[in-house]
């Protein structure tokens, strides 16, 4: 008889603090997405603990009386990890670590962790190893083991190197291996894309768990891996799609986060070539989810730094068949009405009624919810950049409600 397999989750608490560019209710938003990322990465959240303070602390990001309470609840808990909200500075983290005896892990390290634990391809594995090898460098402070120690012996007296010198040494021959390696894989991936000839390229962009995968499976048919969790995807996946008899190129590329760190918005920047490359961008929106308008923020922020947000983009709120809203009761005159007590319809003649009707679609991936509608704008957008690029086939791909009466 098979066993069930048990999975032991590490013992963790995050550590936040609000300040004057970011409040409670902010904080405890970010805390919620950081308990997520540590679920993700195998932890189990026990306490959350924050303080208010003008700026984080330069040398020990919160109170030095904080910082006790929390050494004395991992001493009596046995938590085995301490994870910071934001990114902590490599002399934070040296003097957190004299307070605290625990594993001392800011957001950037736990993003890390959960890229390494999700990359299946050796590529992803390499952009990973490279964008931990750039966070580990400033950080080295004796903690790496490295290979080979320098001997002493006739002729070999001297200063020589020291052990934090000969690890630094080390880590930046790797960091330059490995982007050798990178480069060589990105001619490759290049001469790939080159191959694809002059077909429609269409990128699925969009903040991480939003149901890119989901959705890129249900149009392309294929079997791309899903799951519940930030960052289920790593690898770009590329699938030839046809809607009528007009196919195109469709890519499911890595999601994003905010607070995104820099090393990996590097060293994937092979994988981000996709969307860089691609004639229409659909930007996966999950409406079901509070802080989804944060997350399109977000999403355009990062658009930005690649240089693709002056592409064509088509926003997709997906996940409406999820969605629910606060309600207000007829006898309650205290309540104000916010964001969070708007309708579907009621969202649809805000702003995004500015974008106009068939660039903002509303769809359920899993229950395939309003997916006519959404493949015909789909169709009609595809085949407008394909005529645009060969004038001469407009008359193979009639009207999208042409194909369905045939």
């Amino acid at each position: 008889m098979l066993e069930k397999e048990k999975r032991s989750f590490e013992k963790t608490i995050i550590v936040g603090v609000v300040t004057q560019n970011q409040s409670e209710e902010k904080l405890q938003e970010y805390l919620d997405e950081l308990e997520f990322l540590t679920f993700t990465a195998g932890g189990e959240v026990v306490k959350r603990f924050w303080q208010k303070m003008e700026r984080p602390n330069p040398k020990t990001f919160l109170g030095t009386g904080k910082m006790d309470e929390i050494a004395l609840y991992c001493k009596e808990n046995d938590v085995s990890s301490v994870i910071f909200d934001d990114e902590l500075s490599p002399s934070q983290q040296k003097n957190i670590s004299k307070i605290i005896d625990s594993k001392i892990l800011d957001r950037t390290n736990l993003i890390l962790d959960i890229f390494a634990q999700r990359a299946e391809t050796s590529y992803a594995r390499t952009q990973v190893e490279l964008a931990q090898c750039q966070y580990l460098l400033p950080r080295l402070s004796g903690m790496w083991t490295h290979l080979e120690r320098q001997k002493g012996g006739i002729g070999l007296r001297g200063p020589g190197e020291t052990e934090i010198e000969t690890d630094r040494r080390i880590v930046r021959d790797r960091i330059a291996l490995l982007k050798e390696k990178i480069k060589t894989i990105d001619k490759q991936m290049s001469v790939q894309r080159g191959n694809r000839g002059a077909m429609v390229r269409v990128a699925l962009v969009g903040y991480t768990n939003v149901g890119k995968s989901t959705l890129m499976n249900v149009i392309s048919k294929s079997e791309v891996f899903v799951e519940n969790k930030l960052f289920a995807t790593l690898d770009t996946t590329v699938r030839k799609v046809v809607i009528g008899n007009l196919p195109f190129l469709l890519s499911d590329t890595v999601g994003f986060i905010r607070k995104l760190p820099t090393q990996l918005i590097e060293s994937f920047k092979s994988t981000l070539d996709e969307v860089r490359e691609a004639d229409l961008l659909l930007h996966i929106v999950d409406i079901s989810h509070p802080d989804f308008e944060e997350h399109i923020a977000s999403v355009n922020q990062i658009l930005l730094d690649i240089k693709s947000n002056d592409k064509p983009i088509i926003m997709v709120f997906n996940k409406i068949d999820a969605y629910k809203h606060l309600t207000i009761e007829t006898d309650d005159l205290i309540t104000e009405k916010t964001t969070k007590h708007y309708t579907l319809d009621e969202w649809r003649e805000t702003w995004m009624s500015k974008i106009g009707k068939d660039k903002a679609l509303f769809i359920s991936a899993l229950n395939k919810e309003n997916f006519e509608s959404f493949r015909e704008v789909i169709y009609d957008k595809i085949r407008e950049i394909h005529v645009t690029r060969f004038p001469y086939n407009k008359f193979l791909y009639p009207d999208f409600k042409d194909i369905e009466v045939e």
